[in-house]
C-alpha cells in the first residue's frame, strides 16, 4: 500500500505526504473529507478526477478534518491510496430511492460481492439518514460478519446540511459503501467513548425509533432538564455535554446517544440513533482525561501487534470536539502515540460513528465516540 495526502486551504492544494514510489495514475481510492462549503465546489471534484483518473473518489462533509495529529476547519484533506495486492469496489445510492434507511443499507450491501469481502466502509449523509436503521440493513445482508465501519457526514456544529458523493460533486442524501477485497489486507477497528455515567439507571417507557417521550413513565424532557439545571437554558446545544448511555434489552453492551433536538410542545427529544422501549439509560457527563484516554483505547483495539499499521481512518463525534475545544488535538495525539510515526492518519469529526463494539459482532451506530479503522497490506 502506498499513500499520498493533500491539503486544500485558501492557498490552494499542497502536498502533505507521498510514499516513495506512489503512482497517482494507479491509485484506486481517494477519501475526501472537507468543509461543506468547499467540497461542493465542482473544481474540487474535477481536480481530483484529473489527477487520479481510475480511483473511486469518496466525498464527505465534516465538522472538522483530521490529518495526522491535527484537526482543521474550513479545509479539505484528501487521502489517496494505491493498493498493491487488494481490490476496492465502491457503490452509492440516494435515500430517496428507498423506502427507509434500513432498505438503503440492505440495498448497498447487496451490491457488494461477498466472496473475499474483507471490510465495508460507509460514508453516509448525516441529516436525512437514521443511522441505527442503516446499519441494521447492512447487518442483515452480512452472513460472513465482515467488519462494517465508517461515519455520518458532518456540518460543523450547525446540523443543517451534509454532503456526500461518489465520483461526483457531493450532494445531500447520498450513502456510499466501499468494499475492500483480498486476503492480503488486514483490517482492524476500535471504538471508545470515555464518558462518565451518573445518576440512577432508568427505563425507556415510551419512544418512537429515535424520538424519546418517557423514562420511567415520566416525561423524558422534563426529567432531562431537571438534571441539567442551568444548562437546560442552553438546549439543544448543551445536550452535547450530557449524552445518554443506552443498554438495549438486558444486553451488557452500552451505546452512547446524543440529542439532536428538543420539542417543547410535544415534550420530546430526538436523538441521533434509536432508543427502543425497555432499554436502560443513564445520563453521562464529560471527563476530559477519560475522553482522551478513550482515544488511546480505540487505537489500541485497532492495531495488530504482529505488524505496523499503514493507514488509520479516525471518525470522532462533533460533540467530543465541542467539549474538548482547544484540547481536541490531544485525543488525536493520544491515538497517534499508539500507532507511531509511520502510520498515516486521516479522518473527520462526524454526526455519528459506525463500528462493531467488538471484533466479530455486528456494526452499531455510535455517538460521542472515537472510532478508528486501520488498514495494512501484508
Amino acid at each position: 500500500m502506498r499513500i499520498s495526502q493533500l491539503h486544500f486551504t485558501s492557498n490552494g492544494w499542497t502536498s502533505y505526504f507521498a510514499a516513495p514510489g506512489f503512482n497517482a495514475e494507479k491509485s484506486q481510492l481517494v477519501f475526501v473529507f472537507g468543509a461543506p462549503q468547499l467540497i461542493i465546489v465542482p473544481e474540487i471534484h474535477n481536480y481530483l478526477k484529473i489527477n487520479y483518473p481510475i480511483a473511486n473518489i469518496v466525498f464527505s462533509s465534516t465538522s472538522g478534518e483530521i490529518m495526522g495529529s491535527e484537526v482543521y476547519d474550513d479545509s479539505i484533506v484528501a487521502t489517496v491510496i494505491e493498493f498493491e495486492k487488494s481490490a476496492v469496489v465502491a457503490t452509492a445510492t440516494h435515500i430517496s430511492k428507498h423506502a427507509n434507511s434500513y432498505e438503503t443499507g440492505k440495498y448497498l450491501m447487496s451490491q457488494l460481492d461477498k466472496e473475499h469481502l474483507n471490510c465495508v466502509f460507509i460514508i453516509s449523509d448525516g441529516t436525512y439518514i437514521n443511522g441505527s436503521e442503516l446499519v441494521v440493513g447492512f447487518n442483515d445482508d452480512n452472513p460472513g460478519k465482515v467488519p462494517v465501519t465508517g461515519g455520518l457526514a458532518g456540518d460543523a456544529a450547525r446540523f443543517a446540511s451534509t454532503y456526500t458523493g461518489l465520483n461526483e460533486v457531493p450532494a445531500q442524501g447520498n450513502v456510499i459503501a466501499v468494499g475492500f477485497y483480498g486476503d492480503s489486507l488486514l483490517v482492524n477497528h476500535g471504538s471508545n467513548g470515555g464518558w462518565e455515567e451518573f445518576g440512577p439507571q432508568r427505563t425507556i417507557t415510551k419512544s418512537d425509533k429515535n424520538v424519546l417521550f418517557e423514562i420511567d413513565h415520566k416525561n423524558a424532557l422534563d426529567l432531562y432538564k431537571e438534571y441539567l439545571g442551568e444548562y437546560a437554558k442552553e438546549l439543544p446545544g448543551s445536550a452535547l455535554l450530557f449524552p445518554l448511555s443506552l443498554s438495549i434489552n438486558g444486553s451488557d453492551k452500552k451505546l452512547v446517544r446524543t440529542i439532536l433536538s428538543v420539542n417543547d410542545d410535544e415534550k420530546s427529544m430526538t436523538f441521533a440513533g434509536n432508543l427502543p422501549e425497555g432499554s436502560k439509560v443513564r445520563l453521562m457527563k464529560a471527563n476530559f482525561t477519560k475522553l482522551i484516554n478513550a482515544s488511546s483505547a480505540a487505537a489500541t483495539d485497532a492495531i495488530d501487534s504482529s505488524t505496523e499499521t499503514e493507514l488509520a481512518i479516525m471518525v470522532s463525534c462533533v460533540g467530543r470536539k465541542l467539549v474538548l475545544n482547544e484540547r481536541t488535538e490531544e485525543e488525536l495525539t493520544a491515538a497517534k502515540d499508539i500507532f507511531g510515526d509511520n502510520t498515516i492518519i486521516a479522518g473527520f469529526y462526524s454526526y455519528g460513528e459506525l463500528s462493531p463494539l467488538n471484533k466479530g459482532s455486528n456494526c452499531e451506530l455510535h455517538n460521542q465516540t472515537m472510532t478508528i479503522t486501520t488498514f495494512t497490506e501484508k
